[in-house]
């Protein structure tokens, strides 16, 4: 589990890391690398995904408004790709969206530099534009954080949505995809070599099977919170007397009701900008594309659940028990 600290306010993404930087003559330089991954959804289940610096979703940048940002951008992918910066006011060249002039196509092996000023304090997200109805449900997706200089909670969370059409049964993951009434291989379907393997078991001295996963598939199986499934998604630890903020957003292709037990919370900022009148819930429903920040105060100490409130999504391959799109929030 990553954090950092920013004055008494501990930031902290569950189950990923931050994205390093270093400041060259006052620009804040960070490095993104696309590239295939292996990464366990729940104990068992490894998926091959694509991700940013070794995982799905990729680290979580931060940021502060005003400043300069230089991202170096590395793509190891076996396609062409680019980076969009989601909810970010930058300049048209570097939006990532190249089907429209909206910035370069990042072609396997090339290296391209994004540079803009934040202009915005709030939760953003960042996610591939090219083929990207195939790249996001590939896992090419993470959160950016705009933070500024003061901050008012005591202890903040990042989560970023996602679900996945894992290739568990037979039919799908072996053979080849119906559609239409013919049989494609996975090559065919996605038009990438690179999708070309089939499920297979885990490696000799592994432990889990891994898995394919077909960017296509309106059929979702596994539902995560920054990439990890429950009974492994990592639990919000909270102490009695913090105010605490959870910054939620969604690449997936589904809404996602976010409920949070035992505690009523105020929405207080949507797509990354601050409410003028906070409202309070207990559940927000967090739409495709879209970013929620609530707060809480921590005041009834126990352990809490916090999940999707589509029951489907609180299971691993809709199989019995509880999984999926599911923490907890925990006093200590």
């Amino acid at each position: 589990m990553g954090s950092i600290r920013m004055g008494m306010t501990k930031l902290i993404a569950p189950n990923l890391t931050f994205l390093p930087h270093r400041l060259v003559h006052g620009v804040k330089l960070f490095q993104l690398v696309a590239e295939p991954v292996e990464q366990t959804l729940v104990s068992g289940v490894i998926v091959r995904a694509w991700g940013y610096n070794g995982s799905t979703p990729g680290p979580v940048m931060v940021v502060h408004p005003g400043e300069r940002v230089q991202v170096v951008f590395v793509n190891r992918l076996p396609t062409a790709t680019s980076i969009h910066w989601h909810g970010l006011i930058v300049p048209n060249e570097v939006d990532g969206v190249p089907e429209i002039g909206a910035g370069p196509v990042i072609r396997p092996g090339e290296t391209y530099v994004y540079e803009f000023v934040v202009r915005q304090a709030g939760t953003f997200m960042y996610h591939a534009h090219t083929m990207d109805a195939k790249q996001e449900m590939m896992g090419l997706a993470g959160m950016i954080v705009s933070l500024p200089r003061v901050l008012s909670t005591h202890r903040e969370y990042v989560i970023l949505l996602q679900e996945w059409a894992v290739q568990t049964d037979s039919g799908m993951d072996m053979a080849g995809m119906q559609m239409g009434g013919h049989t494609l291989s996975m090559t065919q379907a996605t038009g990438d070599a690179s999708m070309s393997e089939h499920t297979t078991y885990g490696e000799p001295g592994t432990k889990g099977r891994r898995f394919d996963i077909n960017p296509m598939s309106m059929d979702f199986n596994y539902f995560t919170l920054n990439g990890k499934a429950y009974p492994d998604t990592a639990s919000l630890r909270v102490r009695r007397g913090e105010r605490v903020r959870i910054r939620m957003g969604n690449i997936s292709m589904d809404s996602h009701p976010m409920h949070l037990h035992g505690h009523e919370f105020q929405v207080v900022a949507a797509d990354g900008s601050d409410l003028m009148f906070p409202w309070s819930k207990n559940t927000i429903n967090v739409a495709p594309g879209e970013t929620w920040d609530i707060e809480f105060d921590a005041n009834n100490p126990g352990v809490w659940a916090f999940h999707c409130h589509k029951p489907h999504h609180t299971t691993n391959a809709h199989q019995p028990g509880m999984g999926g799109m599911f923490t907890t929030v925990t006093y200590v």
